[in-house]
């Protein structure tokens, strides 16, 4: 039993452990065409929004399409790092656990 107690704290301990490196793991994705770049960590928090300085020529819809793309894919590769984290903690993969 004790051990089972110690196993869950181990494994407590590394869960947090990785919630400190998914914090601290940044990471940029850019619209495919290259109209919006997103900073995000692991923790799919966005750090940063920069658009290209010459967005004032761009339709308001292509912006936006632009946006939405780049978002979606630093919402992909944070997913992506905690469960290749999580992977590695437990030896199991199991993707959208986190």
């Amino acid at each position: 039993m004790f051990d089972k107690m110690k196993a869950l704290l181990d494994m407590q301990k590394k869960m947090q452990e990785m919630k400190r490196e998914l914090d601290n793991t940044n990471f940029e994705i850019q619209s495919c065409d290259g109209l919006v770049k997103i900073t995000m960590n692991g923790s799919q928090e966005v750090k940063e929004i920069s658009i290209k300085d010459d967005f004032k020529e761009i339709e308001k819809a292509t912006l936006e399409k632009a946006i939405k793309d780049a978002y979606n894919m630093a919402i992909k590769r944070a997913q992506d790092i905690a469960a290749g984290k999580m992977k590695d903690i437990t030896g199991l993969n199991l993707p959208g656990l986190i």
